[in-house]
């Protein structure tokens, strides 16, 4: 992970790493990713209150954003920009993963596991082709950006290797991780194994202009 944030403070620097997005702001960009994830923030720390309300409302399986903080508190603005104007959207990760509508994803894990402890098709998809139709659905902009997760018992340890499409380096990796390590940690207790580690694979790691100021070497 040392190497993505060196990357990232030297790309602050080189015009050949900016690049704009759709929005017409300045990102800096790295494109095809991959490191193991040791630490839960490449660039600042978790927001962990909001961490544990994003991880309950995906148990929920609610594909309505307004249901993360509940009624009197309106949802983060990430998520609102992403939602129908009703609030709506796609990338509810509990569903993608436990709903019977998206394919069983992680009971589909668990028993291919069980059954075979040295599998290589324990994958969890949470990306769909139907996606480039109902990505805008409703007004929403909510192309997922997790693609899957597959999952690999090996000397005794849970494995896993995340595909994502697209991650914020500042604020979505943060999320994201934990989301993933929950997972981990759910699936190994279900398998009565340990968690191992994570390699997290991006086909387009970045971060965005409001947050270049944010990206500096971190003091050991």
């Amino acid at each position: 992970m040392s190497d993505v944030r060196d990357y990232f403070c030297a790309a602050k620097r080189n015009p050949y790493c900016q690049t704009i997005d759709k929005t017409g702001v300045k990102c800096l960009e790295l494109i095809g990713a991959s490191f193991e994830a040791t630490e839960p923030a490449i660039f600042g720390t978790p927001n962990v209150e909001y961490i544990n309300k994003e991880i309950e409302w995906y148990e929920s399986m609610s594909l309505n954003i307004n249901d993360i903080y509940g009624p009197g508190k309106p949802p983060p603005a990430a998520w609102t920009y992403a939602a129908s104007p009703e609030g709506m959207i796609n990338s509810n990760y509990g569903y993608l993963i436990w709903h019977k509508d998206n394919g069983n994803q992680y009971d589909n894990c668990l028993q291919e596991l069980k059954d075979n402890p040295n599998s290589r098709r324990a994958l969890m998809v949470y990306q769909r082709p139907e996606i480039w139709e109902e990505y805008d659905l409703m007004a929403m902009s909510d192309f997922i950006c997790t693609n899957s997760v597959a999952y690999y018992i090996r000397h005794g340890k849970l494995d896993c290797s995340v595909s994502m499409r697209s991650n914020d380096v500042v604020y979505g990796y943060k999320n994201d991780y934990a989301w993933q390590h929950y997972v981990l940690l759910k699936l190994a207790n279900d398998l009565g194994v340990e968690a191992g580690k994570m390699i997290w694979q991006v086909q387009n790691l970045h971060v965005y202009e409001k947050h270049f100021d944010l990206v500096k070497p971190v003091m050991r």
